[in-house]
């Protein structure tokens, strides 16, 4: 994708050039009046929303009721890249703090702040053709699947519906079809980037390497604001769905037989296996099959026979549309529905997908869990609370990629770890967990599961990537425009 930017997006970048040397002036002010607010809402093609504003309270909320408290002095949706860079312009003269925003999911909230919050969210159109799909950095998964199902392909994706594709994407981009497709990151061939400075550039193996490395999988907010991206897109066809559940007393065993099993499984199937506690104690293996109902079920039979016969099976061949609704929880919602209500860019009057208060982080397995392993982790999770521990399965395509091929390290992982509790005694019980399962895990964290509390969580996220990283920020963000507490 190297589409020829349009006048309006080449007169407002070099518009904005000058302000770079401006905002280190003497004569450049410290913050922005409420006339600059003003002045800046009416130079977007987009809506600036202040506080004061009918629609200002639902703006900035993100997806988690947790951050509620936390008032950005302005949310501006923007329409276009010009919109971006002048909104960046603004950021740079008044030395008003920065954040990008997609879909709001950061689990540390860090898609939102004090200053101005850009929201890509209009930008959300998606187009396909010739095995290639172009999509909008404001659009968020379910439409994602949907548009593309109309065309008959996907992409590999995640699985919570109102994540934003650019924020999945940018820190790489775990889903049910990984195993067989790669990473959302790994098929994307170029990406569309308004930097520090107000250029938009167009970043591909062959342009801007270096950013179009780091774009898969350093995580959003770090090196500019991502507008759109060009996907290589794969056909689809129908599915399997299944799920199957046990007693809890047969857990440590599930545990056991699913890590030997599931990243070593044919790249065709993926599973995760869930172990809850809300309010009483739950074990499931979940996943999705590329095929058959009977090839999957020949699949599953040699984890059954180590587990043994589940209390409950349910095993449902459909197309690949609808196992992307089931497993984001729209299995009963139409498209429209799973959104979050309201009328502003991303959501839809009828939406009814709830927002969820939780805590939540995470670890990445090298290796299986030893007995001891396995006993702790279901240990912690039979806990009292209301909280759980999902690991869902990698190998297959995501590891046949060089840890520094891409900015996400982890290729050799063999499955990713998420603890989430919610309410009462979340944070206790997170830390405690995580702290229990450090020994067995290591330090390894995935950056889409953002997390406050790590303290080396460079060499977390990135591994042996972090210092290709530090360079790609020093050259396309010297100033640290883009910064918030684990920014590159």
């Amino acid at each position: 994708m190297n589409p020829a930017l349009d006048r309006r997006d080449l007169l407002r970048a070099s518009a904005a050039l000058p302000l770079v040397a401006a905002a280190g002036g003497t004569a450049a002010r410290t913050g922005p009046a409420p006339a600059d607010w003003r002045s800046l809402g009416t130079g977007l093609a987009g809506r600036l929303i202040r506080p004061g504003d009918a629609a200002y309270d639902a703006a900035r909320r993100l997806y988690n009721p947790s951050f509620d408290h936390i008032r950005p002095g302005g949310v501006a949706y923007c329409a276009n890249p010009a919109d971006v860079a002048e909104c960046l312009a603004f950021a740079r003269r008044f030395r008003v703090p920065v954040t990008a925003r997609s879909g709001g999911h950061s689990y540390a909230g860090w898609s939102t702040g004090t200053g101005l919050v850009i929201d890509v969210s209009p930008m959300d159109a998606v187009r396909a053709t010739g095995g290639r799909a172009t999509i909008g950095a404001g659009a968020q998964l379910i439409d994602v699947y949907d548009r593309l199902a109309a065309r008959g392909v996907s992409i590999p994706a995640g699985t919570c519906p109102t994540v934003g594709i650019a924020g999945l994407t940018l820190g790489g981009g775990i889903g049910v079809v990984s195993r067989r497709y790669g990473l959302t990151c790994d098929v994307l061939e170029s990406v569309r980037v308004v930097t520090a400075d107000g250029r938009v550039l167009d970043c591909d193996a062959n342009h801007h390497p270096d950013l179009y490395w780091a774009s898969r999988g350093g995580g959003g907010g770090n090196f500019g604001v991502a507008v759109s991206f060009t996907f290589r897109t794969h056909r689809t066809r129908d599915v399997t769905v299944f799920s199957l559940s046990w007693p809890w007393s047969w857990a440590r065993r599930a545990l056991a037989a699913w890590q030997s099993f599931a990243p070593h499984a044919p790249d065709e199937l993926w599973s995760a296996l869930h172990l809850g506690h809300d309010p009483a104690p739950d074990l499931r293996i979940i996943g999705v099959h590329l095929g058959s109902r009977a090839e999957c079920a020949r699949l599953l039979a040699p984890l059954v026979d180590r587990i043994g016969a589940p209390a409950s099976r349910s095993l449902t061949q459909t197309s690949h549309r609808r196992a992307m609704m089931i497993e984001a929880g729209c299995g009963s919602r139409t498209v429209s529905q799973c959104h979050r209500a309201g009328d502003l860019p991303g959501r839809t009057p009828d939406g009814t997908f709830p927002r969820d208060a939780f805590g939540a982080r995470s670890h990445l397995a090298y290796r299986p869990l030893p007995a001891a392993g396995v006993a702790a982790l279901v240990d912690q999770v039979a806990r009292p609370g209301r909280h759980s521990v999902l690991l869902d399965a990698l190998g297959g395509a995501v590891g046949r990629i060089r840890p520094d091929a891409t900015a996400f390290p982890h290729r050799t992982a063999l499955f990713s770890v998420q603890y989430y509790a919610h309410r009462q005694g979340a944070a206790g019980w997170l830390r405690a967990a995580h702290a229990a399962m450090a020994p067995h895990f290591g330090e390894h964290a995935y950056v889409n599961y953002i997390d406050p509390a790590l303290r080396d969580w460079r060499r977390a996220y990135y591994g042996g990537n972090a210092g290709r990283l530090a360079r790609v920020k020093a050259a396309y963000d010297p100033g640290r425009l883009f910064r918030f507490p684990q920014a590159v």
